[in-house]
């Protein structure tokens, strides 16, 4: 368990554009999280797989917005996009650590787009 595992959203805020996602922790961390790398990165199945090899590259959702905002118990939250997708459980820890690591998610999202032939807008 990290340290951080024991750390609480204490607010969670989505932008006025819906593009952004700032989680407040309440050992004083803050991260906001633009929308479309946490609907790229959903911890969804759809976007998972059920092993790394079945991963889904999703590109074009630059313009993705956050719609909702769902409680799922005392752990998560459910993100509702403008493009439909709303299966992906996002954990306080998940939301923790893509927050810490947001840099490097973005690098090798992008890089992955480059991989494929994809980009972010198609």
């Amino acid at each position: 368990m990290s340290v951080h595992e024991t750390a609480w959203p204490k607010q969670l805020r989505v932008s006025p554009d819906r593009r952004m996602l700032t989680v407040q922790f309440t050992d004083d961390r803050s991260y906001a999280i633009e929308a479309e790398l946490l609907r790229v990165r959903s911890p969804s199945a759809e976007v998972q797989g059920h092993s790394p090899a079945q991963r889904v590259t999703v590109g074009g959702k630059s313009d993705v917005t956050i719609t909702k905002v769902l409680p799922v118990g005392n752990y998560a939250v459910r993100l509702v996009f403008d493009d439909g997708h709303d299966s992906g459980i996002f954990t306080w820890n998940f939301l923790s650590e893509i927050g810490e690591a947001k840099e490097e998610r973005w690098a090798e999202y992008i890089a992955e787009l480059a991989d494929k032939g994809m980009t972010r807008t198609r």
